[in-house]
């Protein structure tokens, strides 16, 4: 049995990793948060646990090659941008995976919204299909919050494949939590 440790962060890359074009750049972030030596953030990436497999592999290295990574992972960190829900080939794939085979919850961290999520349904209309069918049945477990770095931090320590977030797929924090996080 793999040890389920690490976080993996699944985002839109919409076939590129050009800087500014794509959600690429959200995770990159995360990765330098991660980097910095006088940063709580503490990110164990599952995408640096397995063999990097570059754009140009065949879909079956790299269809094996995410289903490692998500194996090893406690949690996934949905990285929700504009162009999300358009996507129609890996993130719906690992949102599948990470709901329906490897039952570990998703932190859907939104780029578009600035403050607290207090009602999950306002990022409905940028949810891929597979989360959204998923949260429509019961089946994932969500927790939403905005792209920022607290909230990110605190849902990782928080929720794992042992731990999921209450609400049925429409799990959030309170007014009071994101008061306490200095987000108002």
């Amino acid at each position: 049995m793999a040890y389920r440790n690490g976080t993996y962060v699944a985002f839109h890359a919409d076939g590129n990793n050009i800087p500014g074009k794509t959600d690429i750049d959200y995770y990159n972030m995360m990765r330098a948060w991660s980097a910095h030596p006088d940063d709580d953030f503490a990110l164990v990436n599952s995408h640096d646990k397995s063999c990097a497999v570059r754009d140009s592999s065949l879909k079956a290295t790299l269809r094996a090659s995410l289903l490692e990574r998500l194996r090893n992972s406690k949690n996934m960190i949905l990285i929700i941008g504009k162009t999300t829900s358009s996507d129609t080939d890996w993130v719906p794939f690992e949102i599948e995976q990470a709901v329906d085979t490897y039952k570990i919850p998703i932190i859907a961290a939104y780029t578009m919204i600035d403050g607290p999520i207090l009602d999950p349904q306002i990022g409905s209309g940028y949810w891929p299909h597979a989360l959204r069918a998923r949260i429509n049945n019961g089946t994932a477990n969500v927790i939403h919050i905005p792209f920022k770095k607290v909230p990110i931090m605190a849902a990782i320590s928080q929720f794992d494949h042992n731990t999921v977030p209450n609400g049925q797929g429409l799990g959030w924090y309170t007014a009071e939590t994101y008061r306490s996080w200095g987000i108002v």
